[in-house]
Formats: C-alpha cells, sequence, structure tokens
C-alpha cells in the first residue's frame, strides 16, 4: 500500500503525529512532534447513557468530538500530520451489520447484564479450560460473558451481526472504511488462544458468536487506511495506524522493564487501576488462575501478566455527586483534603461489586455512615493503596523474577500522597512514569511504524 505523505520542506512546519486517546470519562486529541512533549488539540467528556435499563456508549457522538478535533488540526499552518492511531478502554464491541453499518451504539461493560453471567457459561465450558486457553482474568464484563449475555437476552444486534469490532478498531474502520481487528485490544476479550493470539473457534462458538465475524487480526503498527477527506482534509494523504489499541497496552509501551538495574512492575492509575509486569511470554499456571490474573496481548510480541483493579472511578463518581450538590473540588484540593485527615474511618474493598456502578458512590463509599468530604476522600485513598498493596504481593508470587521497584503511570502520578501511601503498602521504592503514558506510547507505535517504510 502506497501513501501521499510527501513532507512539508518549509522549516517551519512541525512533523506530528496523532493519538486519539479515549477513556471512559474523557477523550483527548493529541499531538507531539518527538513522541514526549505532547499538544492537546480537543477534549471532551465521556460517559455511559441508560436507554430501556441498558447501559451504552455514544459512539457517534464520540465521533463527532474526534471529527471536530481533527478539523481544528487540519487548519494548523504550522504542523504536518505524518499519521493518526486511536486507543481506548476495552472489551466492549460495535456490532455492525451487513450494509456496514453499527447495528446499535455499544453496550457498555457497566451494564449489569453480565451480573452472573460467568457462573452460567461455565456450565458451558470450565472456568479451568477457558483460562488454560485465554490467559485472562474472569470479569464479569469480558467480552466473552457479555457475548454469552446477548445470546441469552436474544439480543437482537448481537445475533444480525455481520462483523465485530472493538471501539478502536470502530473507530478507525469510521475513519478510514476499513475494517481490522487489532491483537492487544481483541486480547482483553476472554476470546483469544494466547498460544496463537488468534480468536479460539471453541470459545467463539460457545458464547454463541461467530469465528468468521472477526476481521483480519493486525498488530500495532499496522497501516489500516488513510483517513476519509470528508472526515477532514488536510490537503494531504494521512495514513491511520492500528497502534496498541488497548489503551492500557498503549500506556504500558511507555515503562521501562528494569529501573536502576532491577525488575520494575508498573501501575496504571487512572479510572481503572492496572498493576503488573511485562513478560516474553504468558503465565499461565494454577497460581494465577487462583490469583485471578490476566495476560493481556503488548507492544513487540510481549505480555502484560496483571491484574485490574477499581481505580479512580470512586473518586471521579464521588466528585460528580458533590457538583451536583454545588461542591466542586479540584484534584489538588482532594489531594489536600485527604492529607489533613488525622484518623480515616474503615477502609474497604475497591473491588467489590457494589462498586462497579451504584446509583450513590457515596453511600456506598460511607456504607451508611456520617463522613465529611475529606474523610470520603481519605477512606478512598488508603483503601486503594492498601489494595495495590494486597496485589503487589500477588504479583511477586507470580513473577518469574524479583521485583525492585514499581512505576506509576497515568493520572494518578500526580497524586504524591496516593503515591506515598501506595509505596508504604508495597514495601518497595515507587517513581512516576509519563502522566500521559497512553498518548505517548500511541504516538511512539505510531513513530516506530514510520520508521519501518
Amino acid at each position: 500500500m502506497v501513501f501521499n505523505t510527501t513532507k512539508n520542506m518549509n522549516p517551519a512546519v512541525k512533523e506530528v503525529y496523532c493519538a486519539v486517546d479515549l477513556g471512559a470519562t474523557s477523550g483527548r486529541i493529541i499531538i507531539s512532534s518527538n513522541g514526549e512533549s505532547l499538544e492537546e488539540i480537543r477534549r471532551f467528556p465521556n460517559q455511559v447513557y441508560e436507554s430501556g435499563g441498558r447501559w451504552f456508549w455514544d459512539t457517534d457522538r464520540l465521533f463527532d468530538e474526534i471529527q471536530a478535533g481533527l478539523r481544528l488540526l487540519a487548519k494548523r499552518n504550522d504542523v504536518h500530520v505524518r499519521s493518526i492511531g486511536v486507543d481506548t478502554w476495552g472489551v466492549d464491541v460495535v456490532f455492525i451489520g451487513e450494509d456496514g453499518r453499527a447495528l446499535a451504539h455499544p453496550r457498555a461493560y457497566r451494564d449489569p447484564y453480565t451480573n452472573g453471567i460467568p457462573g452460567k457459561f461455565f456450565s458451558v465450558m470450565p472456568r479451568e479450560e477457558v483460562y488454560r486457553i485465554t490467559g485472562i482474568q474472569t470479569l464479569p464484563f469480558n467480552t466473552i460473558f457479555q457475548f454469552y449475555a446477548c445470546l441469552q437476552e436474544g439480543y437482537e444486534p448481537f445475533l444480525k451481526a455481520d462483523k465485530y469490532l472493538f471501539i478502536p478498531d470502530y473507530i478507525s474502520y469510521r475513519l478510514t472504511g476499513n475494517m481490522v481487528c487489532e491483537y492487544t485490544i481483541l486480547s482483553t476479550s476472554s476470546l483469544t488462544n494466547a498460544g496463537t493470539r488468534t480468536p479460539d473457534e471453541g470459545l467463539v462458538r460457545a458464547c454463541g458468536a461467530k469465528p468468521e465475524a472477526f476481521p483480519v487480526i493486525v498488530n500495532p503498527g499496522h497501516r489500516t487506511g488513510l483517513l476519509d477527506r470528508r472526515i477532514a482534509d488536510f490537503g494531504y494523504d494521512v495514513p491511520v495506524v492500528a497502534v496498541a489499541g488497548h489503551d492500557t497496552a498503549s500506556a504500558v509501551a511507555t515503562v521501562p522493564i528494569m529501573h536502576g538495574g532491577i525488575h520494575t512492575a508498573y501501575l496504571s492509575s487512572g479510572t481503572w487501576s492496572l498493576m503488573g509486569i511485562v513478560t516474553d511470554s504468558p503465565v499461565i499456571t494454577a497460581d494465577s488462575q487462583r490469583l485471578n490474573f490476566t495476560n493481556e496481548g503488548g507492544v513487540g510480541g510481549t505480555f502484560r501478566l496483571l491484574k485490574n483493579i477499581t481505580g479512580m472511578w470512586i473518586l471521579e463518581q464521588c466528585r460528580r455527586q458533590w457538583s451536583a450538590q454545588g461542591r466542586d473540588y479540584t484534584h489538588a484540593q482532594l489531594v489536600e483534603m485527604a492529607q489533613g485527615v488525622s484518623c480515616c474511618p474503615d477502609l474497604f474493598d475497591p473491588d467489590e461489586p457494589r462498586f462497579a456502578n451504584p446509583a450513590d458512590m457515596l453511600h456506598e463509599v460511607s456504607g451508611g455512615r456520617r463522613l465529611t468530604d475529606a474523610e470520603t476522600v481519605c477512606c478512598i485513598f488508603r483503601s486503594l493503596a492498601r489494595r495495590y498493596g494486597q496485589v503487589f504481593g500477588m504479583l511477586r508470587q507470580l513473577a518469574p523474577w524479583q521485583i525492585g521497584s514499581l512505576c506509576i503511570i497515568g493520572g494518578g502520578a500526580r497524586n504524591a500522597f496516593l503515591n506515598s501511601l501506595t509505596e508504604e503498602a508495597v514495601g518497595v521504592p515507587v517513581f512516576t512514569g509519563p502522566v500521559e503514558a497512553t498518548a505517548l506510547g500511541n504516538i511512539r507505535v505510531q513513530k516506530a511504524a514510520d520508521r519501518q517504510d
């Protein structure tokens, strides 16, 4: 495939790469020339919406926001865009009809329709067999359980789907007209054979899905196609690259495997917290299954042995409720409030199902007690740190080497108070990596693909 991406020879024009970075609470269009410093072009909110007792992502609105950001970028005379890459959260799927159109907005992983589904599915195929094939931790919202829930529900878009597109692949499809299935986002589904790195036909059929509905599987760095100029006209061809489509895979691509001569683990701290290590091969053992660790795909053929931990989602939902009550706090104010609490209330396990998507997060955190806002924040931070310590202990049991430090990346890397609590909980030195790790990892994959041309 040949692309007309001729460089503008004007030295005043800077060559940049563009990251479309979509999270569960916000999306951003970001550019970078060197894969280090970033410039934000546009930021916009994102959240699930409820309709008829079901929860969805409004991908049409998200795409409109992306298009608006790309059109802003296309008006710039000081940059030349080398390529665009898209990363998002994992597991959720858009069902595409035979006419190439989405049959519905994608169901959101926080939709409770998968509650109790894993147990039902394991009567069809044993839990041990699913883990042996995939190496993926059991979480109710994994794609395999979403598909089985759709089957049990008789959900028409699933039953009529001609193709399945994960969210970053769907956005890239809207940008280019070409369908692919990027490996790292596929690996989050619990439908992927960890050995072959392709959808496992037995698992796919067991949950009622169709193996032929998955587009061609590609690795990070694959050029999907050219940006449709009707979306944004830059005056030249702009390739769209399938980066590490899973946001955590992009973020972890920025983490050093060694730090100060010793192996390091990572904690990607955002709406979700994900703690793990980078390995050359999956760790699929009785212990990794018992501890419910996952082996997701990474950049360069690596695996990410990790565990999902409910992260800043809890604080974000409390903050939303406070805002509705007329109390708006900045992140800096929240940290200062927590530091000022001398006696923290009883802690909780942030991974309890009740924190997944409650109607009243403040009530869930307080457990019915009367807590001040500061006590609530303190309780959240200290509960998270305690959980990080517990998971780090599990990770040490599974790692094929001694872990001597922990690198915190993502938005949580700014929280010095929580970082200090985490260092105390894990018992090894903690250092921080890029705050904007996901966008940086996205752009670094694009740069690497560009160098290969």
